[in-house]
């Protein structure tokens, strides 16, 4: 499963199935068709779960320039702990790191460290394929008691430009969007 760039199971499965695509497809539809190595999800299993998606802060900071970046940041225990009788300051805690860029805050990176972060990452990453801003984030309700639900309040809730990021495709190996500069 060693594909070059992304050394991940799944990674290879999805560029076989691409290259199956465009050898074998009769109707010549998927003759385009390939994988797209950028914004993969990627999760460390250990205890707890460490999971990571897009860029870094320094990687954005690089690429964008600090001034076009804004950083949310969250430290809290789960929920789950909550009926646990144990001090909060002892409870197991979650880390999230939401980064975003540009004037539209394009969400460019998550990373999660903390109980859920594989399950959490999955689903976020379809988000950020299709170019997720924070203002997507910010419309979605949350689901209560969750920790992904931090992902979607996190930050003072209203203050982020009015502007979807709903409108990029994320098939047949699209890049991933970039932020309005």
């Amino acid at each position: 499963d060693v594909c070059g760039k992304v050394e991940l199971t799944p990674m290879a499965i999805a560029a076989g199935r691409r290259l199956a695509d465009r050898l074998f497809d009769p109707n010549r539809k998927s003759a385009e068709s390939k994988v797209s190595y950028e914004q993969v999800p990627t999760v460390v299993f250990s205890h707890p779960t460490i999971g990571t998606l897009g860029l870094t802060e320094p990687q954005a900071v690089e690429k964008y320039g600090e001034e076009n970046i804004k950083v949310y940041k969250s430290k809290f225990a789960n929920l789950m702990y909550g009926i646990y009788d144990v001090e909060p300051e002892h409870k197991p805690k979650t880390l999230m790191k939401l980064i975003t860029a540009g004037k539209t805050e394009l969400v460019v990176g998550i990373h999660i460290i903390g109980m859920g972060a594989d399950e959490m990452l999955q689903g976020f990453g379809v988000a950020m394929k299709m170019g997720a801003t924070k203002a997507d984030l910010d419309s979605c309700v949350a689901i209560h008691p969750t920790a992904s639900e931090e992902l979607v309040t996190m930050g003072t809730w209203g203050t982020s430009p009015n502007v979807s990021g709903a409108k990029h495709s994320p098939l047949l190996g699209a890049p991933p969007s970039e932020p309005e500069m």
